[in-house]
């Protein structure tokens, strides 16, 4: 077994224990664009609902490295009270300055491998697959702690160029123990068959920020175990 297959062997057990997954989370993303304090009180909203949310991920988009490493300063402790894992976007050098618990990688942000040797064997690396099981082979193989397939529907938060299948959840977890995130245009209506098809994490951000944010993850949490129709 090479040290990356430890790795993610590793990394599964931590997360869903030896023999099964676990009921599907939610993956928090932050809007493009916030004013700290006051996304700061939503977060903190948000993960009152309870144990639905795995992570946040901070995606500011169009801002200086400054502001994101200060916005990462005020959110992190917010997570880690929560025991919740704080991902950076895209930027794993910044990742690795602010003291992330990880990066997630699109696909012209580097490799798992890159982030791996820069932010050490327990930093949870995410790559960003489309809709492509050749690219979440490779990620798994370059030593990826989870895939992210998706768009799955229209979304607002950026521009949709690759829509995936639900189908491509179940051949993922059939196939790999690395664990799979569902991204795109995601909300408690919609997000039951992506929990059938083998959904680990659902990725969500305007579905859960606009409104009250804590309401918004229990519907979530609600719909993701079939216990109601979600608005």
């Amino acid at each position: 077994m090479s040290d990356g297959d430890e790795l993610k062997d590793e990394g599964f057990r931590e997360l869903f224990g030896e023999d099964s997954r676990p009921p599907c989370q939610l993956y928090l993303i932050s809007p493009p664009m916030f004013e700290l304090a006051l996304h700061a009180q939503a977060l903190k909203r948000a993960l009152a609902a309870g144990g639905a949310i795995a992570a946040y991920q901070l995606r500011l988009k169009i801002v200086d490295d400054g502001e994101i490493l200060r916005a990462a300063e005020a959110l992190m402790p917010i997570c880690a009270d929560a025991d919740v894992a704080f991902i950076l976007n895209d930027r794993m050098d910044l990742a690795k300055r602010c003291g992330a618990d990880g990066v997630h990688l699109g696909q012209g942000d580097g490799s798992a491998v890159e982030a791996r040797a820069l932010l050490g064997k327990e930093a949870q690396i995410g790559v960003t697959c489309h809709a492509s099981r050749h690219l979440a082979m490779e990620a798994g193989e370059a030593g990826a702690n989870y895939v992210a397939f998706g768009s799955f529907f229209p979304t607002e938060t950026k521009v949709v160029e690759h829509i995936a299948d639900p189908a491509i959840l179940s051949w993922w977890t059939a196939l790999s123990p690395i664990p799979c995130v569902a991204i795109g245009g995601i909300t408690p209506g919609n997000c039951r068959p992506l929990v059938e098809a083998g959904a680990d994490f659902l990725a969500t951000s305007g579905a859960v920020w606009g409104g009250d944010p804590e309401a918004n993850v229990r519907a979530f949490a609600e719909a993701m175990a079939g216990r109601q129709d979600a608005p």
